[in-house]
């Protein structure tokens, strides 16, 4: 199987023209080189704390003598032996959330661990933490204890309904987050008797973790007017803001989005979205040409084309130019312009029974017209946009005896790059090297 080639489908097209060539990544410090952040491991805090790590910061991940829990839960790397397994160091969870970070193992138990806690702590400029259930204040090494001993501390507590309040306390998994959040409501299929869908790869661990990256940064900002603030983050409610139409349809309008395959919930039906290409890959058309523009585009690369004669609704797109815009409002209530609106659907639909999916994307794309490849996870990493940008990012992983491919930074800073620095640690790796540097 060569690069360009996945199980079940044929070779990828890779040409793609580059309108904004992009430079290559640079070496050099991150935006948050130079901030400190202790994480004590939890799963709910840890894609934030990967955030902070690949934009520089000397982030401390605080495991528990053994290691953090969650390194024996889930899948595990190919080729892995048993004792690798069994001693958490090739747990896939663990590697893609904890990238750039250091580890250190401490029993907050024990006097000797809580106290190298908090010299820890006397030196950071971030703590992040995710105890919903009083834990650290009962060991004397919470918030309130430690933050007036560090003015200018960002302390962040994600926790799954915040830390006040009638729910505090109670538990919550990914699944249940974006189920009583709102997200689950507006995923699945059009037969409703079909139950809603879950996105997978902990969906609602991420809304938390980008939730935190954001107020952590706006706290760092704020110091010098406010000094260290506390951030008490409701994993629930982030949930529930990320609901796209959901909530704000409701509390506008009183009414209920209903799920649809592969296209936005909403009240009533639309149409559907995607379309089957010529390779057996999906296109997600997103919204079809509603312009005079974009019209005379589709028209324009059915004649390149050569599909005009095949396509009974050809004369119908010409119509197109008689409205400067195709609302949604004029679509529902004008026969005439519902109908070409969809003979515009139609026509890409038809054109893409003749090209493959990623043809149909540049096609369409270049011509200014929205779509989307429906991407399966190791094509994605084979997309020549996200080569391009030098998304697929190798780590080696001597665990394991080779290079493993990671999901890059999707954001580009020229002057202070945001990346993935280096792989996941190993348990209590840096224990040694992170008290010699507190003179313990």
């Amino acid at each position: 199987m060569t690069n360009n080639e996945s199980p079940g489908h044929p070779t990828l097209h890779p040409e793609l023209p580059v309108s904004h060539p992009t430079p290559p990544p640079i070496e050099g410090p991150g935006p948050l080189d130079g901030i400190r952040v202790i994480e004590l491991s939890h799963e709910f805090g840890a894609f934030a704390g990967k955030l902070l790590a690949d934009s520089g910061a000397d982030v401390i991940v605080v495991e528990p003598p053994g290691g953090a829990e969650v390194r024996q839960r889930g899948a595990t790397a190919a080729g892995a032996t048993a004792e690798v397994v069994a001693a958490g160091e090739a747990n896939l969870t663990w590697w893609a959330d904890n990238t750039g970070k250091r580890s250190i193992t401490l029993d907050l138990d024990e006097s000797a661990g809580a106290e190298a806690f908090k010299e820890l702590v006397a030196t950071a400029d971030v703590v992040l933490e995710s105890d919903d259930q009083g834990r650290l204040a009962v060991l004397g090494v919470d918030h309130n204890d430690l933050m007036p001993l560090n003015p200018d501390l960002v302390w962040a507590s994600i926790t799954p309904y915040g830390r006040s309040g009638p729910s505090a306390g109670d538990q919550m998994t990914d699944l249940t987050m974006l189920a009583g959040g709102g997200p689950m409501w507006s995923c699945g299929y059009d037969d409703h008797t079909i139950p809603p869908v879950r996105g997978g790869g902990n969906q609602g661990m991420r809304i938390t973790g980008n939730y935190a990256m954001m107020a952590i940064l706006t706290a760092l900002f704020a110091r010098a007017e406010h000094g260290g603030q506390h951030i008490d983050l409701n994993m629930h409610a982030a949930a529930n803001v990320t609901t796209e139409f959901a909530s704000y349809t409701w509390l506008a309008a009183q009414l209920t989005v209903q799920r649809q395959a592969g296209r936005h919930a909403a009240p009533e039906p639309t149409n559907s979205t995607q379309t089957r290409c010529a390779d057996g890959r999906y296109l997600n058309t997103g919204v079809p040409p509603r312009t005079p523009r974009e019209f005379d585009a589709l028209q324009e690369w059915m004649i390149e084309l050569g599909l005009v004669e095949k396509f009974d609704l050809f004369s119908l797109l010409a119509f197109g130019a008689d409205y400067e815009l195709m609302t949604l409002e004029l679509i529902a209530t004008d026969p005439m312009v519902g109908e070409v609106f969809q003979a515009g659907r139609d026509a890409i639909a038809f054109i893409s029974q003749n090209l493959s999916a990623h043809e149909m994307f540049v096609g369409l794309q270049t011509r200014g017209i929205v779509a989307g490849v429906v991407w399966s996870p190791d094509e994605v990493m084979q997309d020549p946009h996200f080569i391009e940008r030098g998304y697929p990012t190798p780590i080696h992983h001597e665990q394991i005896g080779r290079d493993v491919v990671f999901a890059g930074a999707p954001i580009r800073l020229t002057g202070s790059p945001m990346r993935v620095r280096n792989r996941a640690p190993m348990v209590g790796e840096h224990t040694a090297e992170i008290l010699a540097e507190l003179g313990l």
